[in-house]
C-alpha cells in the first residue's frame, strides 16, 4: 500500500469524528468542513509520525478543538453578544445530566437520538453551545474553557447552565411534538462521547 492509499484510509477513519467535532464547536457546515480540511492537511505533514500511533485520534481531535477555537476566536464579536444577554447565574453550579426525549414508544435508535441532539446544539446561540460541547463533549474543566474564550469563570458557568437549559427545553418540545413521552436517557456526553469511534 503506498503512502498515499494508506493516508486515504487513515482519513477515511478518522474523518467523522474531525468533522463532528468542527460542526460542533462551529455549527456551521462549511466552517467545518473548512475546519476538517485543515486538520487533515495538517496530518498529512506528519503522517510519517501518526500512522502507526496509538495517539493518532487524540492527536486529531486536539488540533480539530484548537483550529475550531482560533476560528471562533477571529469571530467572537458575532456569537459573543447573544450569550453574554440576561442575569448571571448566581450559583453556577453543575446542573443535572441532561436527558434526552424518547423518539418513539419503543425508546428510538441511538442514531434517531444523536440528530436530534446534533439538530438542538446546532440551534443553540454560538456561545453557549461552545461552552457546553467543550464541557460535555471536550470534557475540558470550567477554568479551561474559560482560558481559551478568554472569559470569566463566571461567564462559562452561566453560559453552559443556560444551555443546558434551552437544549432541555428544546429536547423536550421535540418528544412532545413527536407524542414521546420525556424519560430519562442518556446525557449528551454519553449519547455523543468523544471517544466514540470515529
Amino acid at each position: 500500500m503506498t503512502d498515499s492509499s494508506q493516508f486515504e484510509a487513515f482519513m477515511r477513519a478518522y474523518q467523522n469524528m474531525v468533522y463532528s467535532i468542527a460542526m460542533r464547536l462551529l455549527g456551521n457546515a462549511a466552517d467545518a468542513e473548512d475546519i476538517a480540511q485543515e486538520v487533515f492537511l495538517r496530518a498529512y505533514d506528519r503522517f510519517a509520525g501518526l500512522r502507526d500511533s496509538p495517539g493518532a485520534g487524540g492527536w486529531l481531535r486536539t488540533v480539530a478543538r484548537n483550529l475550531c477555537l482560533n476560528h471562533l476566536a477571529r469571530y467572537r464579536g458575532r456569537w459573543r453578544f447573544f450569550s453574554e444577554m440576561g442575569p448571571e447565574d448566581e450559583n453556577g453550579n453543575r446542573g443535572p445530566e441532561l436527558a434526552a426525549p424518547e423518539t418513539d414508544a419503543g425508546g428510538g435508535s441511538g442514531e434517531d437520538e444523536r440528530e436530534i441532539l446534533e439538530a438542538a446544539l446546532q440551534r443553540l446561540p454560538a456561545g453557549q453551545r461552545v461552552a457546553l460541547v467543550l464541557y460535555h463533549f471536550e470534557e475540558l474543566s470550567y477554568d479551561d474553557i474559560a482560558a481559551r474564550l478568554k472569559v470569566s469563570l463566571s461567564k462559562v458557568k452561566t453560559d453552559i447552565h443556560r444551555a443546558r437549559l434551552a437544549l432541555r427545553r428544546s429536547l423536550r418540545t421535540r418528544a412532545a411534538d413527536l407524542g414521546a413521552v420525556p424519560g430519562p436517557l442518556p446525557s449528551p456526553a454519553k449519547t455523543l462521547h468523544p471517544h466514540d469511534p470515529p
